[in-house]
């Protein structure tokens, strides 16, 4: 296992989290996209095992500072009624230009938990940059809220890169409908391959330590993350540059 290296960096008046692999240059970089919980302990554990595999983790702060560290989660809730999909994607494009610019990453994906599930959907259909998109339980609702002023089923058919979704089959938030209408968008995709895993029983957010104790999520998380890390190597592999700011 590599070394890590952590840090807290600025981007402008944007703050992020970033774990990387120390005396592994491989040029390779994902941006993590966290649940509601923001940059609290499970998310940087989560960003230890992207960088413990060879790659350089940096960890969007929804939050501006703030995590399930110091605020309720109940404050966390209340706080996702601000996230404007273009406004969040703006600050998620700022982190991107950081890697592939100053951090010198030449193959960059992103993953997202959750809230993040969905906004990695929305980001890889908006950003051609991306070699992958991984959502973990995307919170996609089958009435959107007020504030998600756009369809991320109907964008799936333009991300360009490999997607990776993980899906829990116990979801009390995301019904099964849902995800079967974004698979059959990601399929429709020529070029670019689409993975699907179903978990049955398994809770939203079953990958959080706090809910171990049922089988269902532990057989979830054991099956679910290496084969996510290996789809992370695998599609930051290339020697190929990151491409120009679509």
């Amino acid at each position: 296992m590599a070394s890590i290296e952590r840090d807290r960096i600025s981007v402008g008046d944007l703050t992020a989290h970033v774990a990387r692999p120390v005396g592994a240059p491989t040029g390779a970089g994902m941006l993590l996209l966290p649940m509601v919980t923001g940059i609290g302990r499970q998310m940087r554990e989560y960003a230890d095992d992207v960088a413990a595999v060879g790659v350089t983790a940096v960890v969007w702060d929804p939050w501006h500072g703030h995590s399930d560290d110091d605020l309720s989660l109940q404050e966390l809730v209340e706080r996702m009624g601000g996230l404007v999909d273009a406004e969040v994607r703006a600050e998620q494009r700022r982190l991107l230009d950081h890697m592939s610019g100053r951090m010198g990453l030449r193959r960059v994906g992103v993953m997202g938990w959750c809230m993040g599930g969905r906004f990695a959907l929305l980001l890889a259909a908006h950003d051609g940059r991306l070699a992958n998109c991984v959502a973990y339980h995307p919170t996609v609702f089958a009435e959107p809220a007020p504030n998600q002023t756009e369809d991320a089923v109907a964008l799936a058919e333009r991300i360009t890169a490999p997607v990776s979704v993980v899906y829990p089959g116990g979801d009390h938030l995301v019904p099964r409908e849902v995800i079967d209408a974004l698979s059959a968008a990601l399929l429709r995709r020529e070029g670019a391959s689409t993975l699907l895993s179903v978990h049955p029983g398994a809770d939203h957010g079953f990958m959080d330590a706090s809910r171990q104790e049922r089988e269902p999520n532990r057989l979830a998380k054991r099956d679910s993350w290496p084969a996510t890390l290996a789809f992370v190597r695998a599609t930051l592999q290339s020697g190929a540059q990151v491409p120009a700011q679509a």
